[in-house]
């Protein structure tokens, strides 16, 4: 791939650069597709057992070395006093689920009705160029009470992206 600083001999001052060689020019790291999903109602867990959030989005890498970025903003709250919040990003290919990265948020309060705004970006390669569904999970991981996502039934939102390697 070309680079700014050594450009191909066939590249001469004056010409007019074809959309192919632009993008030979534009080297890795950068954006070649984004998908975004939102969901908005309101969920309440009281299991520690991960459940499926509605809060997912799929997209077709363009080849198995780029990764995909995925950005989340997600509202949550606790009715209790030391409540905690799990989420898991976790990717499908093909029916096979594989979990990416999990977290546990503390939506800690003295007096209980705490409220917060999860974000966590995260970036993985998922080595392939079939549908990559990105999906949001989660579970009351610690305290009592319920933990809610998308409170008052605030939109969350999901933004994964194609990255070039």
């Amino acid at each position: 791939m070309a680079t700014p600083t050594n450009l191909p001999a066939t590249f001469v001052a004056g010409n007019v650069l074809t959309a192919a060689q632009q993008n030979g020019l534009r080297g890795a790291f950068r954006v070649l597709q984004q998908v975004e999903g939102t969901y908005s109602t309101q969920t309440g867990y009281t299991s520690a057992t991960y459940a499926t959030t509605n809060l997912t989005a799929t997209l077709t890498p363009q080849a198995t070395t780029n990764k995909i970025l995925i950005n989340v903003a997600l509202p949550c709250s606790t009715d209790t006093a030391g409540g905690q919040l799990g989420i898991r990003y976790v990717y499908t290919i093909g029916g096979s689920t594989t979990v990416i990265q999990t977290f546990t948020y503390a939506l800690y309060n003295s007096a209980g009705g705490s409220y917060a705004n999860f974000s966590g970006p995260v970036a993985f390669t998922p080595a392939s160029t079939s549908p990559v569904t990105v999906t949001i999970q989660a579970a009351k991981t610690g305290g009592g009470g319920t933990v809610y996502t998308n409170v008052g039934n605030s939109a969350a939102s999901i933004v994964i992206q194609e990255i070039s390697a």
